[in-house]
């Protein structure tokens, strides 16, 4: 337990300010899995697996440490969400790439119907509605002024939208990531997860180029079939 404690406590002082290793290799992994989605290579899923695990070990410690930041249970609720959706996307990114080329990247993108993407805004705004009084009851472990809760609201939200998205191939999953972005980063220099902010920030710019390299493989690159249509087909 000494071993395992020491390896959780574990961090660097930059300028005064103390950052877990925990905090710096889950954004690593993250950033990782990031270049993976936009290379849209299978093994982006299971490397943001791991970096999600991280990152929900440092934003949900202070519930249970009173001299740690402050909790960010949206961050926190939100790295379980993007397991699970994870490996639903490594899932459905596999099963298509076996109709593909062994070098050719797993998916080719897409825009999101009108109709799926009516569903998608329709169930975002629902969301953000409920979440935000649900983490107002909840509370965030200080006293927290409203705008809080509807912040961590629409990042926890738009982040579902967002990996949902990738999962299925949707371009309109970098735009998602830049409206997280736009709350995100002043949230979390709020709350003193400065490297984070500064790697999300960062995002912004990488978010771009993924947009417009998914967009041009939209227009170039043949469509795919889903899943149960490229298994009936191979059947």
């Amino acid at each position: 337990m000494s071993l395992v404690s020491t390896l959780y406590d574990a961090h660097l002082t930059i300028g005064g300010h103390p950052i877990t290793w925990r905090e710096i290799l889950g954004n690593a992994f993250g950033f990782a899995s990031a270049v993976g989605g936009l290379r849209r290579r299978v093994w982006a899923w299971p490397v943001g697996i791991v970096g999600n695990v991280l990152l929900f070990s440092v934003f949900i410690a202070a519930t249970f440490e009173a001299d740690a930041q402050v909790p960010l249970f949206g961050q926190a609720g939100r790295q379980v969400f993007f397991i699970i959706t994870s490996v639903y996307g490594w899932w459905r990114w596999n099963e298509v790439r076996r109709t593909r080329a062994a070098d050719a990247p797993a998916i080719t993108p897409r825009w999101a119907t009108g109709r799926e993407r009516v569903a998608y805004l329709v169930a975002a705004a629902a969301a953000i509605l409920v979440l935000q009084w649900v983490f107002s009851v909840i509370g965030a472990g200080w006293p927290a002024p409203r705008w809080y809760f509807w912040c961590d609201a629409w990042i926890f939200v738009g982040s579902m939208i967002a990996t949902y998205a990738m999962a299925r191939g949707w371009n309109e999953f970098w735009l998602a990531w830049i409206g997280v972005d736009i709350v995100g980063v002043p949230l979390l220099v709020h709350s003193g997860y400065i490297p984070t902010a500064v790697l999300y920030a960062f995002y912004a710019l990488f978010v771009i180029y993924g947009f417009v390299a998914w967009v041009r493989a939209t227009r170039t690159e043949r469509p795919d079939l889903e899943p149960e249509e490229a298994a009936a087909s191979r059947g």
